[in-house]
């Protein structure tokens, strides 16, 4: 038996100790295998979420290609990515595919926009008048300005 600072130590009190600190080393494998489960299905998720990005970037790529009429140096210039770049990701993508998308795309901008009603404005919150008590120039139609009266 060892002893310690409180003096002896019973076979019992050692049992229970060692049961202790065996609970404690199972406890510690079973969160490392949980946290590597956990880690490995995000790392999973994460791989899925880049490659459905990567196909998006791909497709938008060709779809704007061919909304240019393939003209890569034009759209390369407007977007800021290099021609080759843009060609390079836009090639995987079948012209069936692009059609389908630009078709999606002419649908939705042809969809007419609801009209949310607005919400009234506090009577304190009008911002546009101004503070000397002036009234504000009143700007026609034509976007001449015309005094207000």
């Amino acid at each position: 038996m060892s002893t310690n600072s409180a003096g002896p130590m019973s076979a019992s009190e050692l049992r229970r100790r060692v049961r202790a600190a065996e609970a404690v080393k199972a406890k510690t494998r079973e969160m490392a295998a949980e946290n590597a489960l956990t880690a490995r299905e995000t790392a999973v998720k994460a791989a899925k979420a880049k490659e459905e990005a990567d196909v998006t970037a791909r497709e938008a790529a060709a779809v704007v290609l061919r909304l240019f009429d393939n003209n890569a140096e034009l759209v390369s210039e407007l977007l800021g990515v290099p021609a080759e770049e843009l060609e390079r990701e836009a090639k995987p993508v079948t012209a069936a595919r692009a059609k389908e998308i630009i078709e999606s795309l002419r649908a939705r901008a042809e969809r007419p926009r609801s009209a949310r009603p607005r919400k009234p404005r506090p009577a304190g919150a009008e911002t546009s008048s101004p503070a000397s008590g002036t009234p504000a120039p009143i700007v026609a139609a034509d976007s001449s300005r015309a005094d207000a009266a």
